[in-house]
């Protein structure tokens, strides 16, 4: 493993900020999930409020320690996203 790609703040005061994974294996690394742009197609299990305000409050997808080399595979598309949005707001 690649040690960059783990990073855990059992100092931070939500620690951890989502149930369902081991303390141990909880990765902190990405706090604000870079998938989030991507919509319902993010990979995780988000929840629509009302007005459309993505949740991501059920969601530990970003916060597995395996799954940091499937969410850097997808910064392509992240990247795709973000060109998009900045030819809109050129326009």
């Amino acid at each position: 493993m690649n040690h960059a790609s783990f990073f855990q703040n059992r100092d931070c005061e939500y620690f951890p900020c989502h149930k369902g994974i081991p303390e141990e294996d909880f990765n902190c690394l990405f706090c604000y999930c870079p998938l989030y742009a991507l919509g319902k197609r993010c990979g995780g299990h988000p929840q629509y409020l009302e007005g459309g305000i993505k949740s991501c409050m059920n969601c530990s997808f970003p916060h597995a320690r395996d799954n940091y080399d499937l969410i850097i595979r997808r910064y392509q598309e992240i990247l795709k996203v973000v060109q998009r949005e900045d030819a809109r707001a050129d326009s």
